[in-house]
């Protein structure tokens, strides 16, 4: 098949994802994406089970807020160009939502599917709603046995939307099986897509097999040869826009001033950061790689920080972290320190109260 950047297909496999562009075509692959479903998706070029996305004259198009009845088809290096009420529509402008095919057409034209067909599909579609409806979609096939404790934790997470969490415990308890639990869950259950890991360099080939031999999640691991691999095909698109999972080094990326802002504008749904209580920070003074978390995590719904406890950060230390989670709620130290304060005198009550 003749594939082309910004041509329009839809697949026969799965056509309730909604029109797809392709992104990216190289000699084995297509890389394409379902904006209106969220889904990144790559084939092989032989067998990607599509259709060529086409419309014909006399059908209506909308795209980009325009709507026009097609008058006239054109081929303009190998993307469909739509010509209508006086206007021209490039297939890339089409509309995510754009109808491919109608039922009465489909009935006119004779195809149809075989009642046992509809029967299976409707099945199918039911019991995947039921799974997916389940607690444990998603962590069924972890290859994990997980203590009770992670398993409050990542239970605690899910009844969030976007979980904003300190993960504080001593080396050795888990903190990574929580982390990859709560991001297996929220990628099976469809609220979010792109996650970012951020963690020291020595703890890269770590995460990304524990991640791939866990829980099954391919992560892409970013430095500065990849990007320039990326960049090097010329068209300026932003490197972590290539993937969706996405695991990098903190060292490398306070090095590359640039790389951090293409790393902002990429956008993401979660942010997991390891080893979080090495980003330092004082009221008067703020480190880069501490500076950068603050401005990822107040772009990105999602946030998963791994530290050491509380007792070992110290309550400023403690403070700085809290304030990553919810700059509103911590937004002083001074306060926050007058707040905590009065903790002990408390506990020692509700002690005596029970």
């Amino acid at each position: 098949m003749e594939l082309t950047p910004g041509q329009r297909w839809i697949s026969s496999a799965e056509p309730e994802l909604g029109l797809a562009t392709v992104l990216r075509v190289d000699a084995r692959s297509v890389q394409m994406l379902f904006a209106r479903s969220g889904v990144l998706r790559q084939y092989a070029r032989e067998s990607a089970p599509f259709l060529r996305a086409e419309f014909r004259v006399g059908q209506r198009i909308a795209g980009k807020g325009r709507n026009l009845v097609i008058e006239r088809v054109e081929i303009r290096d190998g993307l469909l160009v739509y010509s209508g009420d006086g206007m021209e529509m490039h297939e890339g402008e089409l509309d995510d939502e754009q109808p491919v095919s109608q039922a009465d057409e489909r009935l006119m034209a004779g195809r149809t599917d075989a009642p046992r067909a509809f029967t299976l599909r409707r099945e199918a579609l039911q019991r995947r709603q039921h799974a997916r409806a389940s607690a444990c979609w998603g962590l069924a096939s972890a290859r994990i046995a997980a203590l009770p404790h992670q398993l409050r934790v990542a239970e605690a997470a899910d009844a969030r939307l976007a979980p904003r969490l300190l993960l504080a415990d001593e080396a050795g308890l888990g903190k990574t099986i929580e982390a990859g639990m709560i991001v297996a869950r929220l990628l099976a259950s469809g609220r979010g897509a792109r996650v970012l890991v951020l963690l020291p360099e020595t703890l890269l080939s770590q995460w990304f097999v524990e991640l791939l031999r866990r829980f099954n999640l391919g992560f892409a691991l970013y430095d500065e040869e990849r990007c320039e691999a990326i960049e090097s095909a010329g068209d300026a698109r932003n490197p972590f826009a290539d993937e969706q999972h996405v695991l990098a080094s903190l060292a490398w990326l306070e090095a590359h001033a640039q790389r951090q802002e293409q790393l902002l504008a990429a956008g993401w749904d979660m942010l997991v950061v390891d080893e979080a209580h090495h980003l330092e920070w004082t009221p008067t003074q703020v480190s880069a790689r501490y500076a950068l978390i603050e401005r990822l995590a107040a772009v990105t719904p999602g946030l998963l920080l791994l530290t050491a406890t509380p007792e070992q950060l110290g309550r400023e230390g403690h403070f700085a972290r809290l304030r990553l989670l919810d700059p509103a709620r911590y937004a002083s130290l001074d306060a926050y320190l007058a707040e905590t304060a009065g903790y002990p005198a408390r506990s020692a009550l509700a002690l005596r109260l029970e």
